[in-house]
């Protein structure tokens, strides 16, 4: 262990944590604002069509968002692991921050079960709460792991089978947010039409009535796995580096 770096966590997370958690209230209290104009009695499913200037706005938001996260991270650490572990915690607070911050300036969602849109980059993502949820506090547990470690045992980078478990798993679950309208998209043949869809009449008659019934949660846990199996083996690999560095100085 090298004798420079500090023992535990960065002590950076407190700032960190209330970056995040007000961000978290920002967002929540735009889509305030959205759901008063356009969802005045409660947001649900079927989907009212936006009109198409408002949803290109509404995706510079969500890139203004990642952007900030990412420039957040970005300057948190020189090493990119340093920088994931930043950006994977602020990224879960935020997300629960969101979720409760909805919770108390309108009482929604009705249950952790309940459907949303959850990202429109590239396309849209919806999925019940409890699945973003469990992915945000999966994100913050592998953040302090990863900062943990770096610190304590002077880890440094992730190998190439801890990269495919985990970026692997985050490929699954995102195929299960986004599986339900990626098959509009292609049994609709509106792919072609995809910067103008909004506006495509046999898309509004389909999402006047889409309504989603069942999420694949099968699929999601097995992306959830990967990602648990790829934190399994960092730790164990922190840990021998422990054990032999011990080892080595007695």
């Amino acid at each position: 262990m090298n004798p420079d770096h500090p023992k535990g966590l960065s002590k950076n997370y407190i700032p960190l944590f209330i970056f995040a958690t007000t961000m978290g209230c920002l967002e929540a209290i735009v889509v305030v604002y959205v759901r008063e104009l356009y969802y005045p009695d409660g947001f649900c499913f079927p989907l009212k069509i936006l009109p198409q200037w408002l949803i290109g706005i509404e995706i510079v938001r969500e890139f203004s968002t990642l952007a900030m996260l990412g420039a957040v991270a970005w300057i948190s650490g020189k090493i990119f692991l340093k920088r994931l572990s930043v950006f994977l915690f602020i990224f879960g607070i935020w997300d629960i921050m969101y979720y409760l911050a909805l919770k108390i300036f309108l009482n929604w969602p009705e249950s952790l079960l309940t459907w949303d849109i959850l990202f429109m980059i590239p396309i849209t993502w919806i999925g019940p709460v409890l699945a973003p949820v469990i992915c945000s506090a999966l994100m913050i547990i592998m953040s302090l792991l990863f900062d943990y470690f770096q610190n304590r045992e002077n880890i440094k980078q992730l190998r190439a089978s801890e990269y495919f478990l985990l970026f692997g798993g985050a490929a699954i679950i995102y195929f299960t947010f986004t599986f339900d309208f990626g098959m509009i998209l292609v049994k609709g043949n509106f792919l072609p039409h995809f910067f103008s869809m909004p506006n495509h009449p046999g898309f509004q008659e389909i999402m006047s009535t889409f309504t989603p019934t069942r999420f694949n949660w099968e699929i999601f846990t097995i992306g959830i796995l990967l990602n648990c199996f790829g934190m399994i083996l960092f730790v164990r690999r922190a840990l021998k580096t422990k054990t032999d560095y011990d080892t080595t100085s007695n």
